[in-house]
């Protein structure tokens, strides 16, 4: 499994959100992003991760950030999600797992000491250059908006 550092470039993106429009890294050139991956769409920790950065997203906006959540979801599924919580940013269908593959959150997991291939839940921090100012792999929901603000006051 790949594992990315702080000052790596962020891998290139381009999926379909909620809405079925296309997202890009490069759309957000010039302001920091927080980047998420969670396994699946409306089960109990993706959807605590969720909303987490969802009530943060008014802190998280004064100091210039940016969020997108990325899971292999389908865009209806996402929608879903969003209408649901009333989310209210990006929900990034990774269908193939390619971005989740380029970001290291892809790999072989373990829960309850069963062995699967999926998401493994985790948070990167990309500044306005692209680059990694920070990479938390094994991120729990709860911890993912704590160890961005953290950082973005370091």
């Amino acid at each position: 499994m790949k594992v990315l550092k702080a000052g790596e470039p962020a891998p290139e993106f381009a999926l379909k959100d909620q809405q079925g429009k296309t997202v890009k890294l490069t759309d957000f050139k010039g302001r920091k992003l927080l980047v998420y991956f969670y396994p699946k769409a409306d089960t109990p920790g993706c959807t605590k991760q969720s909303c987490s950065v969802r009530d943060a997203r008014p802190d998280l906006g004064r100091l210039g950030v940016a969020a997108v959540g990325i899971s292999p979801d389908a865009p209806a599924a996402q929608r879903a999600f969003d209408g649901k919580y009333g989310l209210g940013f990006p929900l990034l269908a990774d269908e193939d797992h390619a971005v989740a593959e380029a970001y290291g959150a892809w790999g072989e997991k373990s829960m309850y000491g069963r062995k699967s291939t999926g998401i493994i839940r985790s948070a990167f921090l990309v500044d306005e250059q692209g680059r990694l100012a920070g990479a938390w792999p094994k991120v729990r929901p709860e911890d993912t908006v704590p160890k961005v603000t953290a950082a973005l006051s370091a």
